[in-house]
């Protein structure tokens, strides 16, 4: 391993990042919804049935940031799930192989799901978790449907603690939302010209993406919008045209005008008075991303990075179960919920070792804190308050050091798995889940090797070629002018999609090989062209939204005119072939004004990178 990814690896383990915002609210419900089903199975007698309902209580950490009512149907969802995979844990304990081959499907579904439908962090493996904690929890006395039930109703019970914001602020995640989108494109206008302006741009895209997802998306599709939802889009719509307009500047390499930060700050002001907003019809913000469905078919598309994920984690359960079982692991389900930990998120090669050191330097300490405490063996009041803390402790540092967090996510789940009752062995017990996290580790990262990514070489141009057919599919509709109908919300997304996915390739290749490095390095300025592209093209339908009705109309007509529309799409079609081919064209067609400059620019960087490296004149 060369000596700098070792150094970034060792400084990975000690870095501390900044607290998200919010996040001690976040803990502190956290806490309460895995201590309060405990504290209720102690009161009626049945601690181990509290510690089963306290499994529920995971559905807690999903959905915030979500618009109240989508956030309902979500956690619903989740909590209905949790129940589900600890009833099917439960089904098949104790004999190995079939809890084996539930958690690897259960694993598998979770990661296809979670992904397709992006639930968001933990993701999939606390699915896992549950499947595997409730298969090896010491509760006899309960059937797989009273587990089921158990969970549901720790579910419910988080449902009800994570709802209960709406009684105080029904549009406090759209508040939030267009909130951070106005400070990324205030940061993005003020580093125009700076290095950190390409930074600033992608995060103001990813943003404000967001905001409009929880303005629109996340709205029942035949409801009437409220009159604060309606100026909240009002306000995000500003926020837009205010990020195509700089990113309209900065494409012709010229500086924000003088009034655009002002503009931009008063839209992040008038938040706090949205009374004085002009509310956007409902009617007038047509839904334009795709459904559950599509998203779920598009997640198995062969050959596809979502695909190859799910088929990842696949292998790795079972491989990582029939390992236990060879070696008659005791409780070979944990190294497969190690394995899946370190794949479902589909991580590149460098970031799958950090998580790997992590993961295991973690663990190894926290047997430390779990022997402890089962040592101590705590009841009552004193079992709750120590599962509340550690959940609690868990919240506030895992998005800051994980290495940290997982000492204590370790003890936690080793706590909760004992069922409240006294472990036999605890050393051998202790050691045991050790060598299973290891053998899941390195499962995980064998697996990866066998089922890499897709190469540099390939993915980028594919990815690259991939963005320019979206943008080809948005010029008939940017010629015409039509550009808020559903199909021109649905185009305009796959844009910005796509520009999304050349920057994740890119990213991929940087932490492959050496080979993979080296090519994309040499494919970094066709990347950041054909990003330029999307933008711009975005941005075009953004000012066209803006002037609305026959005037957009007749603007696109005169930007697109002498079969300008035509001219475009042929050469975005020929940039695509040559993206693929890794050539690229001599010449280009008169182009629209509009895209002409981000089109050349393509173009020639591809040239650039085609054209073999100069000759040594030392030679």
């Amino acid at each position: 391993m060369p000596p700098s990814i070792l150094a970034s690896l060792l400084r990975g383990l000690f870095e501390v990042r900044p607290m998200p915002p919010d996040r001690l609210r976040f803990s502190l419900r956290a806490a309460g919804c895995m201590g309060t089903p405990i504290l209720v199975g102690w009161l009626a007698g049945d601690t181990s049935a509290g510690l089963m309902a306290s499994i529920g209580g995971f559905t807690a950490l999903y959905g915030s940031g979500r618009a109240y009512l989508h956030r309902a149907a979500q956690l619903a969802s989740i909590a209905l799930a949790f129940a589900l995979a600890t009833c099917l844990g439960l089904w098949a304990a104790p004999d190995i192989a079939p809890v084996v081959a539930v958690v690897a499907l259960v694993a598998m579904a979770a990661t296809w799901i979670g992904n397709a439908l992006r639930i968001g962090p933990p993701g999939a493996y606390m699915f896992v978790l549950a499947c595997a904690a409730g298969s090896a929890m010491p509760a006899g006395h309960l059937t797989p449907l009273d587990a089921g039930l158990l969970v549901g109703a720790g579910g419910l019970f988080a449902w009800v603690v994570h709802m209960s914001g709406a009684l105080f602020g029904f549009r406090g995640p759209e508040r939030k939302a267009v909130a951070a989108a106005g400070k990324a494109v205030s940061v993005y206008v003020a580093s125009i010209g700076t290095p950190g302006e390409s930074a600033a741009r992608q995060q103001a895209a990813f943003v404000l993406q967001n905001a409009w997802s929880v303005l629109v998306d996340q709205q029942p599709g035949q409801a009437r919008g409220s009159a604060t939802l309606g100026r909240l889009r009002t306000v995000n719509r500003g926020l837009h045209l205010c990020f195509a307009e700089a990113m309209g500047a900065a494409s012709r390499g010229q500086a924000p005008s003088a009034d655009l930060l002002v503009r931009t700050t008063a839209l992040k002001g008038a938040i706090a008075r949205l009374e004085t907003v002009d509310a956007t019809a409902h009617d007038a913000v047509p839904l334009g991303h795709p459904g559950a469905w599509s998203r779920l078919r598009e997640a198995l598309v062969l050959g596809s990075d979502a695909q190859r994920i799910v088929l990842r984690v696949g292998v790795a359960a079972v491989f990582a179960g029939s390992l236990g079982a060879w070696f008659h692991f005791e409780r070979a389900y944990w190294a497969v919920a190690a394995a899946v930990l370190m794949l479902h998120q589909g991580f590149d090669w460098l970031r799958m070792l950090q998580r790997s050191l992590e993961r295991l330097l973690g663990t190894w300490i926290g047997l430390l804190l779990a022997g402890a405490l089962l040592w101590l063996h705590p009841q009552g009041l004193w079992l709750v308050l120590a599962v509340m803390a550690l959940q609690f402790t868990i919240e506030m540092v895992v998005m800051r050091n994980y290495a940290l967090a997982v000492v204590f996510i370790t003890a936690g789940a080793l706590t909760i798995a004992s069922g409240g009752r006294p472990v036999d062995a605890l050393g051998s017990y202790l050691l045991a889940r050790g060598l299973d996290t290891l053998a899941g580790c390195a499962v995980a990262l064998a697996v990866f090797r066998l089922l890499p990514p897709q190469a540099a070489t390939a993915a980028i141009p594919e990815r690259i070629a991939a963005a320019l057919r979206a943008v080809d599919a948005l010029v008939p509709i940017l010629a015409s002018g039509e550009v808020t109908t559903l199909a021109a919300r649905h185009a305009r997304d796959q844009v910005l999609q796509a520009s999304f996915a050349v920057v994740r390739a890119h990213q991929q290749g940087l932490a492959s090989s050496r080979r993979q490095r080296r090519a994309a390095d040499e494919a970094w300025p066709t990347v950041a062209a054909t990003e330029r592209l999307c933008y711009r093209a975005l941005s075009a339908c953004w000012a066209l939204e803006r002037l609305g009705g026959q005037t957009a109309g007749e603007t696109a007509a005169a930007m697109f005119a002498g079969g300008g529309a035509s001219r475009l799409r042929a050469t975005l079609d020929t940039l695509a072939a040559a993206a693929i081919a890794g050539h690229a064209p001599q010449g280009l067609p008169p182009l629209p004004h509009v895209l002409e400059a981000e089109v050349q620019g393509v173009r020639e960087c591809m040239a650039r990178q085609a054209a073999p490296p100069a000759a040594d004149p030392a030679s």
